[in-house]
């Protein structure tokens, strides 16, 4: 008998004839998040069977649980293909168990063995009821239900579950890049977005001096916490500050954000494209601000050819910031340090922009040549999980 590890697959089910596209991606997706943990991965259509050291297995099990393509978890036995040794090892496994009423359930994906699966379960009921006092069958509501799968290479037993992450594995629907703020939205939709198996790249404007180093590293930090859940992310910093400046200094103030807005996403236009990615991800929320009105997202997406995905879009904050704490970014996002977006805006921002005045306005700047001047010196950093030690020494 063996522990093991046995991973479901959910919605990956639905994929017939690219299932196995699917699944060789899953495997290596598995196999990055558990790199350097001394395990051993095998798969089919409709299991994957995780090896681990004894001592490793909560580790494991943790890492598992942010890993996109998983719809459930299980640590049960693997038991050889015989019989008799099945039912002396079934007692084994629950004998210590805290128990009163139970229930065994087979799953006989192994159509030639020689039962089937009522009478396998009535079997092993009576193997339980013999070799173990005081206990009772309950088929409607067991303290312990014992699930058996009958497989062509072995049995495997297991009692609880652990919901996965769900979703499709990273990198199976393409690559996005990830306009990454330091506020609460933005990481949420990176983290939805990698959900549909999205692979993310990340884009941060700072603009020092009006910007800290501080903000800088909280955004690194949250780009880390996503990397758990995507793998290793390339952040691309732009310097914002020329541009920023030319705008509070040629515009009217009421169109500094709609126009700083398009900027931002002529710029991700051309990252994106540069890196082939196929879509602009962001945290933008309907009417949670005064660019994120209909109107003001209408006329800022018109600087873009690439579509937009807005993940949280018709969210409110606090369904936000749930999700935010179950990924573990809450508590970073909020931290004190100002960014690109936060500084410079007026205290009347235009909610119902009109393209034509933006046109007219951004032929007051040379805006042109500060965007290829700003993307031709950008910095790239590459995130990988628990990367950030400069972060946490500022910390």
């Amino acid at each position: 008998m063996q522990k093991i590890i046995i991973i479901k697959y959910g919605e990956l089910t639905t994929k017939k004839d690219n299932i196995g596209l699917f699944l060789s991606a899953l495997k290596t997706n598995v196999e990055n998040s558990l790199s350097g943990m001394n395990t051993h991965i095998t798969f089919d259509k409709g299991r994957m069977f995780v090896e681990a050291q004894d001592n490793n297995y909560d580790k494991v099990l943790e890492k598992l649980q942010k890993v996109f393509g998983i719809h459930e978890i299980n640590i049960g036995y693997k038991i050889e293909n015989d019989y008799e040794v099945l039912k002396k090892e079934l007692v084994n496994v629950v004998k210590d168990r805290n128990f009163t009423t139970f229930k065994v359930e087979t799953k006989r994906s192994n159509k030639k063995f020689f039962k089937n699966s009522m009478e396998i379960s009535k079997e092993l009921g009576a193997v339980i009821l013999t070799n173990i006092e005081n206990k009772k069958v309950d088929v409607n509501n067991p303290e312990l239900l014992i699930n058996l799968e009958v497989r062509l290479d072995a049995f495997y037993i297991y009692f609880d579950k652990v919901n996965g992450a769900g979703g499709y594995p990273v990198g199976t629907l393409g690559k996005g890049i990830l306009m990454l703020s330091g506020g609460i939205d933005s990481p949420v939709a990176g983290y939805l977005c990698s959900k549909r198996g999205v692979k993310l790249e990340a884009l941060y404007f700072e603009s020092p001096p009006h910007t800290s180093i501080e903000a800088k590293n909280k955004v690194k930090k949250l780009a880390e916490i996503l990397a758990e859940y995507n793998g290793n992310i390339k952040l691309h910093v732009v310097n914002f500050t020329d541009i920023q400046e030319a705008i509070y200094k040629n515009i009217p103030h009421e169109y500094l954000v709609t126009i700083m807005r398009r900027m931002m996403y002529r710029i991700a236009t051309q990252i994106a494209k540069y890196n082939r990615c196929k879509i602009i991800v962001n945290g933008e929320s309907i009417g949670q601000v005064a660019s994120q009105t209909l109107t003001s997202m209408s006329v800022i997406n018109a600087v873009t050819d690439i579509p937009v995905i807005r993940p949280v879009a018709c969210f409110d904050k606090l369904e936000i910031i749930d999700i935010a704490n179950k990924i573990n970014t809450f508590e970073t996002s909020i931290l004190p340090y100002e960014d690109c977006c936060t500084i410079f805006v007026p205290k009347h921002p235009v909610i119902n922009p009109e393209l034509s005045k933006c046109i007219s306005y951004e032929e007051l700047i040379p805006y042109k040549e500060l965007i290829n001047d700003a993307i031709k010196n950008h910095e790239i950093i590459n995130i990988t999980p628990g990367s950030n030690q400069e972060f946490k020494e500022l910390l």
